[in-house]
């Protein structure tokens, strides 16, 4: 595919495959036709024949091409397939669609400083670990890298003091990002104010600008408590900003769609160890 679409490419050799898809026509001729020197001709079909997109014969003292339309349709079906991928109502381009809606309004609202001041969200989750399992994966930096950013990103550094007063470094990057050259996707600084285990946690959390400055402040407060008999924990998780500048709008218009897709990872990972503890492996 990757020949076919290297030999198609070039205008010149894309004029002589229309001509082809006519009829078949000998190189002379289709020179003439595209107002082209006759080598030249011929090295492009030379090409396109090596990309398996046409067929020749010698006829006399003519060669002669024509067009192999298996390959056109092979094409057709391979971009065909990628335009369907690309058009599904989820995933990976679904949420860059809702991030850009989203990323449009909150620009417009951006206009001066303290813009987002005050500004709420909540999350809600029941996780299917107890409290105790669930605050390990919430001040555990080992256990916090594996959700602590949505789908398409990954932690880079992560310092998570769960203390009061305890420090909190974010970094994270482009998740196929593997050796660091990308710039890095975002960082954040804070500090925790309440820490409850099993129970409560809080924290203040700043995104940082491109400069080193901070974005807004966010103010986390996160509320454990049991959920039935099964051993699962109901997670509130309640967010004010603080602090808001007009280039903050980026990171607010992301918060509902990235935080929810760490949530969701988290679940998952809670869901993952409780099932691991519940169900020892036996001893080899």
């Amino acid at each position: 595919m990757d020949a076919l679409l290297s030999a198609l490419a070039d205008p010149a050799r894309w004029r002589l495959v229309s001509l082809l898809a006519e009829r078949p026509r000998s190189v002379g001729v289709l020179a003439q036709l595209a107002d082209a020197r006759q080598p030249q001709t011929t090295k492009h079909l030379q090409i396109l024949e090596r990309a398996g997109v046409v067929t020749s014969q010698r006829t006399g003292q003519r060669r002669v091409y024509a067009i192999r339309s298996a390959a056109l349709r092979d094409l057709a079906a391979a971009l065909k397939e990628l335009a369907e991928t690309a058009d599904q109502d989820t995933g990976p381009r679904a949420t860059y669609d809702s991030y850009g809606a989203s990323l449009r309004t909150e620009r417009l609202a951006a206009q001066e400083p303290g813009w987002a001041d005050g500004r709420s969200f909540r999350f809600h989750r029941l996780l299917a670990g107890r409290p105790e399992l669930v605050w390990r994966h919430l001040t555990d930096a080992a256990l916090l890298a594996r959700w602590w950013t949505p789908d398409d990103l990954r932690v880079s550094e992560l310092v998570f003091e769960a203390r009061a007063g305890g420090r909190i470094v974010h970094e994270y990057r482009d998740a196929e990002d593997t050796d660091g050259s990308d710039p890095v996707a975002g960082r954040a600084e804070g500090v925790v104010d309440i820490a409850r285990p099993g129970e409560r946690l809080a924290y203040r959390l700043s995104p940082q600008l491109p400069d080193g400055r901070i974005a807004f402040t966010a103010h986390v407060d996160l509320g454990l408590r049991p959920a039935g008999a099964r051993g699962h924990t109901e997670l509130d998780s309640r967010w004010r900003i603080t602090e808001s500048t007009i280039d903050s709008a980026d990171f607010i218009a992301g918060i509902e769609i990235g935080y929810g897709q760490s949530l969701d990872k988290l679940a998952a990972s809670v869901a993952r160890d409780s099932h691991d503890t519940d169900h020892p492996r036996s001893a080899k």
